[in-house]
């Protein structure tokens, strides 16, 4: 974890890159850390590859500010070694870091599934989009509670729509997809919705992300970015 949260002069700067691009100090309950690392890349890029994303401009600002948030992160991580000499970074425990190619192997995946989320959103009813609405537009709901309430509904839609692909697949382009309808319906609520789905998605399926991450790797080497066709319409 970013070390850097607990300085001063890291929050001061922060917050400054916060006002610059006209988003509030909540941001800062995203953690930038190695596991939000890989579930921001893969939500970023599925909702920027969306057919009906109508909120592209807000998004870029808000991956804008993500990065400088990472970079600051890193620079506070690269002042300080360890005792034992290792850096005091990210993906510790030998979990995959997001060097070039995973940035390009997620991008192949989170492509991919928003080919299946295009599918996902057409049996999605309204109702179910305005109900989550209400709970986001409610401050007085913490991000815990809204988080369950995201997950129950996830939970409900996987067994009513139909899908031979893994459980924990179809759960997890369901959450991207309803992020993407949100966010479509109350575009002002991009930065509580990102938020939210990025604390489900890290706390659901993390170890799920970093498994299909390194399938995916093995399974399209040796040239991953001229091939493009990891299949994800079955298990991994």
């Amino acid at each position: 974890m970013c070390s850097g949260l607990e300085n001063g002069a890291f929050l001061d700067a922060l917050s400054g890159t916060c006002f610059k691009h006209g988003l509030n100090s909540d941001f800062l309950i995203c953690q930038i850390n190695g596991s939000l690392q890989m579930e921001h890349a893969l939500l970023f890029t599925f909702l920027d590859a969306s057919s009906d994303c109508m909120f592209r401009d807000q998004l870029h600002s808000l991956h804008s500010l993500h990065s400088q948030q990472i970079m600051l992160c890193q620079g506070s991580d690269d002042d300080e070694l360890q005792t034992d000499g290792n850096r005091s970074g990210h993906f510790q425990n030998g979990e995959l870091g997001l060097g070039p190619t995973n940035e390009e192997v997620i991008r192949i995946i989170a492509a991919q599934l928003a080919e299946i989320g295009d599918q996902f959103d057409k049996e999605i009813q309204g109702r179910v989009v305005k109900d989550l609405v209400q709970h986001f537009v409610n401050e007085k709901l913490s991000k815990e509670e809204i988080t369950l309430h995201m997950s129950r509904v996830v939970d409900e839609l996987v067994t009513s729509i139909p899908s031979d692909m893994a459980q924990e697949k179809a759960m997890l382009v369901l959450a991207m997809v309803l992020t993407k309808k949100i966010v479509n319906t109350v575009p002002s609520l991009l930065q509580r919705v990102y938020n939210a789905t990025l604390n489900y998605m890290n706390q659901q399926f993390h170890d799920y992300i970093v498994e299909m991450v390194s399938a995916a790797k093995q399974e399209g080497k040796p040239d991953l970015s001229s091939t493009g066709c990891i299949s994800l319409m079955s298990s991994p």
